[in-house]
Order: C-alpha cells, then structure tokens, then sequence
C-alpha cells in the first residue's frame, strides 16, 4: 500500500483555536520545539464516534506540559472539544487522535522564556499497530537503548524527546526481521515496548513492571482495571529479563497497540493464550461502551 504523506492530506486540523485546512496547518522551521524537543503529545483513539477516555489524555498532556515547564493556553474543557470538534469536521468515528503542544519560534536558544505555547490536534483512520490479526501475535528484539533514569529527564512525561530512543530502538528491531523492540530500563530492569506497555502471565498472575521511569499508560490501567475486577490478581514490580521465560503468556498494551499479544521476545517463544485473548475482548467491548459507563469500568 503507498504511503499517503502526512503533510498533503485532504480533511481539517484544528491549531491553536480554529480549524485549518490539512496542508496549511504548518509550522516555522525554527520552532525551539523541532529545535530543542520542547513538545508534548497525547495518542487517543476515537470508537463509535467517542474518544475512549479524553479526560484522562487531556490531564496528562497538560500534566506533561507543566513538567516541561510550560502551561499549555486552553482548559481541559477546552481541549476536549477541540478533540470531538476534529474528528467530527473529519467526518471520522474511527479514528486516532493526536493533540500536539509545542514552544514556538519567537525565542531560539536553550532558554525558552519568550516562546508562545502551540497546540494542535489532528485525526485520521488509523486501524491497531500491529495488524487486524494480533492474535497471532508479535515478536519484540532487545533493545540496545534503555529507559533512563527520572532524574535525568522528566520521564513521567509524554515528551517528545523521549521517543527519539524509541524510534532507534523500534528501526534495529524492524532491520533484524522483528515488528518491535522490548526495552529495558537503565538499571536493566524490564520497561516496556518502543510505544506500548508490557505484561507477562506468571502462575495464572498478571505482572506488569513498575512505571518509575517510563510512561503509566492510560491503556496500561485500562486493562489492570479490568483484570482486577475478573478477580484476576494484578502486580506491579520489578522484573528482570532472566524471568521473561517461564511467562505462560505476554502481550503490550498501549493506545496504537490496543491489546497485542507477543510471541517472542528475542530468542524467547511465548503462545498467545486464553487470559490475553480474554482482556483483548473484554477491552474492545469496554472501548465502545458510552463514556461515563467507561468512566465507572476503566479507572
């Protein structure tokens, strides 16, 4: 399939107030968020015309900007209208949501003082990451990049920057015949996948690493939330890579990702089994449920 441009596509994008059309919503080249990585996104995904969990996205994008120093200029009300108002002037119920903020071009040095605050949100069909057949199962190279430690970078947060990493990671894991790269975190420890988080089956047990330098993803709660009320007992811990290979079971979760089993990670070989397959389920049910019933399931 060719790849359709993303900086020449028809539909509308909504920046910083108003919709634009697709191809003028453009920014200046010395941007000190190009520059200096001075941006934070969210990725949101839109089923049956309803943004699954908005309000969690829009308080961490603004969570993520204050953590880098800077006040995004809308509210969260604001933000997420913006939000619905795209996707419906796309004419879009299925869809991926990208809301963008970033530090402009006024100022271009290290200190960003005088730099206006962007924000942008753009839509468009963007179906699961790994495939409409995931229950196959991907396969996950090891990583030679590493999570870093929270004290050198503000890791809580959904900083652009901090994907860099990522992508090097994910483009050695796709050269070496893999779909995705597991990463491990400074001390070692196991993180996550290049863009979603990871769980493993231990003794019918759903283990999980803790997010102490990587992202809490909100689909990463999402699925703890409906383990934990099928009574299935959820722990958050470390976990070493020499443990990776008496799990019964591992699969990512992540909003590009959804839920995607994993079938290898390196040399490791794991079989897509009944307790992935039945919170894959149960999370593409909970994701077209009306907001406040996913409000009442999910957190």
């Amino acid at each position: 399939m060719a790849l359709v441009p993303f900086d020449d596509r028809d539909g509308l994008i909504w920046q910083d107030g108003a919709l634009v059309p697709w191809r003028e919503a453009k920014l200046h080249v010395l941007s000190h968020g190009l520059h200096y990585a001075s941006a934070v996104f969210e990725g949101e995904r839109c089923y049956g015309g309803n943004i699954f969990r908005l309000d969690a996205h829009t308080a961490r994008l603004i969570n993520s900007a204050r953590l880098l120093g800077f006040t995004i200029p809308f509210s969260p009300a604001e933000i997420d209208a913006a939000c619905r108002e795209v996707v419906a002037a796309n004419g879009l119920v299925e869809a991926y949501v990208r809301p963008i903020a970033w530090r402009g071009a006024e100022q271009l040095s290290v200190s960003a003082q005088q730099t206006r605050i962007h924000l942008a949100i753009a839509t468009w069909p963007w179906p699961n990451l790994f495939g409409a057949d995931r229950m196959k199962g991907v396969r996950l190279g090891l990583s030679a990049w590493k999570r870093p430690h929270p004290e050198t970078a503000p890791t809580a947060s959904k900083a652009a920057g901090l994907y860099m990493i990522g992508t090097l990671a994910k483009h050695a894991a796709e050269a070496a015949g893999f779909e995705d790269s597991l990463m491990l975190d400074w001390r070692g420890h196991v993180a996550e996948a290049t863009g979603a988080n990871i769980f493993f089956v231990f003794d019918g047990e759903l283990h999980t690493p803790t997010p102490d330098c990587f992202l809490d993803g909100i689909t990463r709660r999402t699925v703890m939330a409906i383990a934990r009320r099928r009574q299935i007992k959820v722990v958050e811990r470390t976990i070493l890579p020499e443990e990776m290979g008496r799990a019964a079971e591992v699969f990512l979760a992540g909003t590009a990702a959804e839920v995607t089993p994993v079938r290898a990670i390196g040399e490791l070989s794991f079989a897509p089994g009944p307790l992935t397959e039945s919170l894959l389920r149960e999370y593409e049910a909970l994701v077209r449920l009306p907001p406040e019933e996913v409000a009442r399931l999910a957190a």
